[in-house]
């Protein structure tokens, strides 16, 4: 049995699940609303929700794709029952979260917050090309024109941030000085690049496409903001061998067997690395290139 871990409305699982099917595999799909009891039933643990009711013993892989399992914590009134109650639970929890890690897996619960500055610091350590960055509250020293700006969080969304839609955070160029100090914010060299890449990495495989989003001016900076007037060019690429090899130690260093990752190639041939998202989107350049990365997902559970 196959263990999803996904958000209700994922549509990227939804298009695994299509090859499950065709795989004749069966799985159990966990939402981000759900909470579990454990319960122990002729000596095995069984987790049960609302909605789904499995022993930890059945499952045979597990897909951490959004939210994870999460627990209904029982209270007591005692204030020093309550305390050894927590610990308790909580150590009983964190048992079944490692027993459920042990199985066949893409992508682990315990580990998928990201940390960029950590991330950046594993890659320059692995070997690959880094645009030079830094952390400032004010933008004294910052070379306009040649330093951009990016979140280091790994939410881009903000939820409600104008009165009809919400918004996003891109990536975007200083072009001038602020007169304010802030709150400790990103910089990074802008690298004049020939084209991006954008990976998908799956247990020591890697699928990649070159997007020429360097062309337009609207893309430049940022793809993200996509024009869909003029689509980007996107193409399949391969990347050169000893890349491939220090991303499969990034990810190893990094404990992920599985995420999406971002490259530029500049102008003067280098190969940047700018990021690692272990639940990053995919299906653009599985769709693109033609790569059915989602039937290589179904197939390896």
């Amino acid at each position: 049995m196959i263990l999803i871990l996904s958000a209700n409305k994922d549509f990227t699982t939804n298009e695994v699940i299509k090859w499950l099917h065709i795989f004749d595999k069966k799985y159990i799909r966990v939402h981000e609303f759900e909470l579990f009891e454990i319960k122990v039933i002729d000596k095995k643990i069984l987790l049960e929700s609302q909605r789904n009711s499995f022993y930890i013993d059945d499952i045979n892989s597990v897909w951490f794709r959004r939210g994870g399992i999460k627990f209904n914590r029982l209270q007591f009134q005692n204030e020093s029952v309550n305390k050894i109650m927590d610990e308790t639970q909580f150590c009983l929890e964190d048992y079944v979260i490692k027993k459920l890690e042990s199985k066949r897996h893409i992508n682990k619960q315990s580990n998928n917050r990201t940390n960029k500055l950590l991330i950046l610091e594993k890659a320059v350590a692995v070997g690959l090309d880094v645009p030079t960055y830094f952390l400032a509250d004010n933008t004294d020293h910052i070379n306009l024109g040649k330093t951009i700006t990016k979140s280091i969080s790994e939410n881009i969304m903000v939820k409600s941030a104008f009165d009809d839609f919400d918004g996003i955070l891109y990536t975007s160029i200083i072009d001038k000085h602020e007169d304010e100090v802030f709150f400790p914010t990103f910089f990074q060299e802008k690298i004049e690049k020939e084209f991006e890449i954008r990976c998908f990495y799956l247990n020591g495989k890697v699928w990649s496409c070159a997007i020429f989003s360097q062309n337009d001016e609207q893309t430049k900076i940022d793809n993200r903001i996509y024009n869909y007037g003029k689509p980007n060019r996107n193409v399949r690429y391969t990347l050169p061998p000893e890349i491939h090899h220090k991303i499969c130690i990034l990810m190893t260093e990094l404990d992920y067997n599985c995420g999406s990752i971002d490259f530029i190639k500049s102008i003067d041939g280098k190969f940047y690395f700018l990021e690692v998202n272990p639940v990053g989107q995919f299906l653009g350049i599985s769709d693109i290139c033609n790569y059915a990365l989602e039937k290589e997902i179904a197939d390896y559970l």
